[in-house]
């Protein structure tokens, strides 16, 4: 081959030389017209081209820009291929000893990683290219960090970086840059729920694309991100016109990726409208794209759209395989905690259609315990605080028009004078106001008396239905002749019971917010005693004061003591023995320290629980919840102390 690259092929294909020859022209001062950069010319059969001539390029620097393109593009189609490509640009720049190049391979390694989940590695090779390319480079490198974090489920962190990424965009100029971490804080935006400013920032960023006349790769994603935000607002026709366009340009340039994205979200918006075979189609379509891209990633999402589709069609069954399909891509190393978190909830509810309670409440505990991770407080907080940063660093604007205001209210001391005799008049309107606030002051109370009288009936009917669930239950086990299973439907039936007495106090209390424990351990003991018909040979003591506390914590602690009191009823009495158990809990300045000591034969005494180990589980879930801490003693008896957070909501 010459300087020039000449195709000779016949036919449609010799057109398609044409256009590459006039994109890679190594004659030329420029010789190679960057994808997505000069030209948004990427065709079927572009990378075949680049892989084809890029070895043939007069000079190592431009030979390492069109392999590495090659290499990042290719992860819109297949990523192990582009992972071959990255490491084969990575061995090309170590052996030629370039630095800069080296390191621009490795944020393309690092972007293919984590779309492959190998998060910890992606996060180690971009971590090293800081240090390698220039100041240019750092807003995309920041980005790709950004979405390690937010495929972990960090989404402060990534909100973070997304920050910084827009903070280096405008101080270099870099539109692009810009328009991307837009793009980003609208995706976690949506993640977060909060589509109303998701869509916002989704918005803006499809301004700065679109003013830059290029199509590419990120705002196709952005055009995806925008409509995820309207679907969750439910503007349905402008979601659907979003998503339409964003299929338009995945098709005709062969993003996989976003292709996928798009029908996993086209599930949910055809199933809003009803239209479950197109939502059906749409879901095989992201499965079709997910399985070419070879991305575990996409394919656990669109599992997941599908078994959501089942589900609501009431194919509770077809549901369950689908959504053990998508788990069983998520592996150990799936990093993405909020669509995981989203598969046990779909797969719960999947059990609970099949009326699979056991295997129902696994699943929610999973859900539970993922969103707690990625839905926490400080991360919500920090997101808040980011974007109240930037707001204020946006806003010059609006500083100089405050400037000018308080330069405006000096001005209007002059009217002191006029203010002072007008308080006189003011005078005679507050008494006057007076007045009709002790009139409204009177109906304020008769409605607080009413609205008082409505959330005691409330709590009165709550604890009614818990009632009438366990009276159900009761009747159910009557039915069961596994004594296993019986025993499973009893303590069920005791712990709706202990949450029951909750509300049963709270409406017959003085306060509605708190539950005073020690009567309240009364009564559940008094209930769990009969219920296994012990009352003759276990004596229960109290060894506290009247403690008052928030129903947030008193629910969680009084499941963990119906726990605790049947645990020693089923194991520390045998051969019908007698015993005491006692419970105390005492509030000190800063926690609560919760004691239940029975004098039975213990476990180290041949005592083998053979139980589920559920309800050791859920004490460990309860303390957890608690911010608290548990130790177990084994001395004449048993005894399983507690220290909990006085001020932590459950």
């Amino acid at each position: 081959m010459g300087k020039y690259l000449y195709i000779t092929i016949f036919t449609s294909v010799f057109c398609t030389s044409l256009i590459f020859g006039q994109l890679i022209d190594f004659n030329r001062s420029r010789p190679y017209e960057k994808v997505f950069v000069d030209t948004d010319n990427f065709g079927p059969s572009y990378l075949q081209h680049l892989e084809d001539f890029y070895e043939n390029a007069p000079s190592d620097t431009l030979q390492f820009e069109i392999l590495n393109d090659l290499a990042y593009y290719w992860h819109t189609r297949n990523l192990k291929k582009a992972l071959n490509f990255a490491l084969e640009g990575l061995k090309c720049t170590a052996a030629k000893e370039n630095i800069l190049w080296n390191g621009r391979f490795q944020i393309t390694q690092g972007a293919i990683l984590l779309r492959m989940e190998k998060l910890d590695r992606a996060e180690e090779v971009l971590e090293e290219a800081k240090t390698k390319v220039l100041t240019k480079d750092l807003p995309f490198l920041n980005t790709q960090l950004g979405y390690v974090y937010e495929r972990r489920g960090q989404l402060d962190k990534a909100a973070d970086y997304a920050m910084e990424a827009l903070r280096m965009g405008e101080e270099l100029g870099d539109r692009r840059a810009v328009a991307l971490a837009y793009s980003d804080l609208s995706n976690i935006f949506w993640k977060q729920g909060k589509y109303e400013k998701g869509l916002k920032y989704g918005i803006k960023s499809i301004v700065i694309f679109e003013e830059r006349g290029i199509i590419d790769l990120d705002y196709d994603f952005t055009l995806y991100v925008v409509a995820n935000n309207y679907l969750k607002l439910n503007r349905h026709e402008e979601a659907l016109k979003y998503y339409e366009h964003a299929l338009a340009i995945g098709e005709r340039y062969g993003f996989y990726n976003n292709l996928s994205d798009v029908y996993i979200s086209l599930v949910d918006l055809y199933a809003y409208l009803n239209s479950y075979k197109k939502a059906q189609k749409a879901g095989l379509n992201a499965v079709k794209y997910a399985e070419l891209l070879d991305n575990g990633f996409m394919l656990m999402r669109s599992w997941l759209s599908i078994g959501k589709l089942q589900n609501l069609q009431g194919k509770y069954k077809d549901a369950i395989v689908s959504l053990q399909k998508c788990i069983e891509v998520a592996t150990a190393d799936f990093g993405d905690g909020y669509f995981l978190s989203q598969a046990y909830e779909a797969l719960g509810k999947a059990y609970a259609g099949d009326h699979n309670y056991m295997e129902a409440y696994k699943a929610f505990s999973k859900y539970d315990g993922l969103k707690g991770e990625i839905f926490t407080a400080e991360s919500d907080h920090r997101i808040a605080l980011l974007q109240t940063e930037f707001d204020v660093a946006q806003k010059e604007d609006t500083i100089l028009l405050q400037q000018g205001t308080i330069k405006k209210q000096q001005s209007n001391q002059n009217l002191t004078w006029v203010i002072t005799g007008f308080l006189l008049f003011l005078l005679i309107l507050g008494f006057i106001a007076i007045r009709n606030n002790r009139r409204k002051n009177i109906r304020l109370q008769h409605q607080n008396q009413e609205k008082e009288f409505l959330i005691k009936e409330i709590h009165h009917r709550v604890k009614n239905n818990l009632e009438v669930v366990s009276s159900l239950l009761s009747l159910q086990s009557a039915h069961i002749d596994d004594k296993k299973i019986k025993n499973n439907m009893h303590q069920i039936q005791n712990r709706i019971q202990s949450m029951s007495m909750i509300h049963q106090n709270l409406y017959q209390g003085k306060d509605l917010a708190t539950i005073e424990m020690k009567n309240y351990f009364k009564n559940l003991g008094n209930y769990v005693l009969h219920s296994y018909g012990a009352e003759q040979r276990v004596e229960m003591v109290y060894d506290m004061l009247e403690i008052e506390l928030n129903v947030d914590i008193a629910t969680p602690i009084g499941l963990i003591v119906n726990e605790l009191i049947t645990n020693s009823l089923k194991y520390a009495f045998p051969n019908i023995h007698k015993g005491t158990i006692t419970i105390s809990l005492v509030k000190k300045p800063a926690h609560l320290e919760l004691k239940v000591t029975d004098n039975g034969i213990g476990i180290n005494n041949g005592n083998q629980n053979k139980g589920t180990g559920f309800g050791t589980q859920l004490i460990t879930l309860l303390t957890k919840q608690l911010d608290g801490k548990m130790l177990l003693r084994q001395k004449k008896g048993t005894s399983v102390s507690f220290e909990f957070q006085n001020n932590k909501a459950a």
